[in-house]
């Protein structure tokens, strides 16, 4: 039989113990980082699931980087199909009454009998029109100045308004045709230059077009200064802003405008100093949309109103990349809430064109049911208390802030309904400024920016108030000046 082994003496247990102890508080350590660690990792896979997740429809990014997988769409389906509604007046092509030339096509012989028919009856005549371009072609015109001598001796001069002071140059309509090429649809100095000379036969220098686009933005300084008093006393104006490569470094496109106005700036700064150089929210006393960019905030003569479409977006992203243990439902709430609002004034304001607002009892329930949806977020992200220290939050958490404490400006659409619910109009405008940079990677100096946009205020307000556009350039180059805009 084996011997037993001897027990541990009293000391060696003592020591034992010692490191078993050492052995669990070394374990309890690397425990505690192992799960500070997996809560970070947890963390940063989320924030990465939710960057990957992002698209036009959750977030800001253009409708352009979504790929060919477009997301489902915010808007609900209008119920109507695809082409003219049944009962809308047509689009056809029709004949007009004076056609500008007629060509007489008569037959010269039997189709049965082979005989003459120069001379016989017509008894019908069937009319058909084709709608097309004349020869496009420059069209010279030769100015010849007299110079007569008087009796007395004195040799005058003819004078002919509008006569060209060079020996040969090109008139005011080639010259708007390619301000309006260059400035209204992006096309490039070179490929504008490449046009001219292909459909024209006119061999016009990118260095003259260049010169052409700074007479006009020269020419329209009065209209902008016209639209920027009016802006000043509108009721409601909605301001964006977006960046964009200007002499190789970022600066920023800023727009203020309505349904009937607009105006640019290019600035190297994105806020305040640019809202004092575009020298409109300074003077502003009316409601101001935006996308609630807190330098905005600054002028508190103007009442604010929030783009709702942002809301919507940054709502969606919320609820779609949620925890499964923790389902953000205030999110898809709210945003239901908002649309469901929007939705009402729409049908109310086609059944009832001078409708002005919605009844008391509405309003009430309307501010009853937000105050619910906010009150069942605080329930997974309490607001913080006064004094507590300020801790990095959620963007759920943030968002939920926002809504809160800003929800008269969210909801400014449903209590005057001058206001839209989003900042669309703004956004339009501003997105030109995206297609240019994106079709010419931007702009080699800050003076060629500044012209662009100059022209390019002149046309969309022109645009927008049914002006032809061609024209409104022509005259910046005949002589007549800029078109200003009426008060509206």
């Amino acid at each position: 039989m084996s011997e037993t082994p001897p027990l541990p003496s009293y000391a060696e247990l003592v020591a034992l113990v010692g490191e078993l102890r050492s052995e669990l508080a070394a374990a309890r350590v690397e425990i505690a980082e192992l799960r500070a660690e997996n809560a970070e990792l947890r963390a940063e896979n989320a924030e990465l699931k939710r960057r990957l997740g992002m698209n036009s429809k959750n977030s800001s990014k253009p409708p352009s980087s979504d790929g060919p997988a477009k997301p489902v769409s915010l808007r609900k389906p209008s119920g109507r199909g695809p082409g003219k509604p049944r009962g809308g007046a047509g689009g056809a092509l029709m004949q007009v009454s004076e056609p500008d030339a007629v060509e007489v096509h008569a037959p010269y012989e039997c189709r049965d009998c082979a005989g003459d028919l120069a001379s016989a009856e017509v008894v019908s005549v069937e009319r058909r029109q084709v709608f097309d371009l004349p020869e496009i072609c420059l069209r010279v015109t030769e100015h010849r100045i007299e110079h007569r001598r008087c009796v007395c001796g004195q040799v005058t001069a003819a004078t002919a308004p509008g006569t060209p002071a060079a020996p040969a140059q090109y008139g005011s309509r080639l010259k708007s045709l390619a301000v309006y090429l260059l400035t209204r649809q992006h096309l490039p100095y070179e490929r504008c230059a490449e046009l001219l000379a292909d459909c024209l036969d006119a061999d016009v220098a990118t260095a003259t077009l260049l010169g052409w686009v700074g007479q006009a933005a020269d020419a329209v300084a009065p209209h902008a200064e016209a639209v920027r008093r009016q802006l000043t006393e509108c009721d409601v104006a909605g301001f964006d802003e977006t960046g964009t490569r200007v002499a190789g470094r970022t600066c920023w496109v800023h727009t203020a405008c309505t349904r009937s106005l607009t105006l640019y700036l290019v600035h190297a700064k994105r806020g305040v100093q640019a809202f004092e150089a575009m020298g409109v929210l300074p003077y502003f006393t009316g409601i101001a949309v935006h996308d609630g960019w807190k330098p905005y905030k600054t002028y508190t003569d103007a009442v604010h109103a929030l783009c709702n479409a942002h809301h919507l977006r940054e709502l969606a992203s919320v609820a779609e990349h949620a925890p499964a243990d923790a389902p953000q439902e205030w999110a898809k709430d709210l945003a239901t809430l908002l649309v469901e609002i929007w939705d009402q004034v729409k049908a109310i304001r086609a059944e009832h064109v001078h409708a002005t607002g919605f009844t008391v009892d509405t309003l009430e329930h309307v501010t009853a049911r937000y105050e619910e949806i906010i009150t069942a977020g605080r329930a997974l992200h309490p607001a913080r208390a006064p004094g507590q220290p300020r801790r990095k939050r959620s963007k759920a958490a943030n968002l939920l802030d926002r809504l809160d404490t800003e929800r008269d400006q969210v909801l400014r659409f449903a209590f005057d309904w001058r206001v839209p619910f989003d900042n669309n109009i703004s956004e339009q405008a501003i997105r030109m400024a995206k297609i240019q940079q994106k079709i010419t990677g931007g702009w080699r100096t800050a003076q060629g920016a500044e012209r662009f946009f100059a022209v390019r205020g002149y046309l969309s307000t022109a645009a927008k108030q049914g002006k032809n556009l061609l024209d409104a350039i022509t005259r910046l180059f005949d002589g007549r000046g800029a078109w200003i805009p009426t008060p509206t």
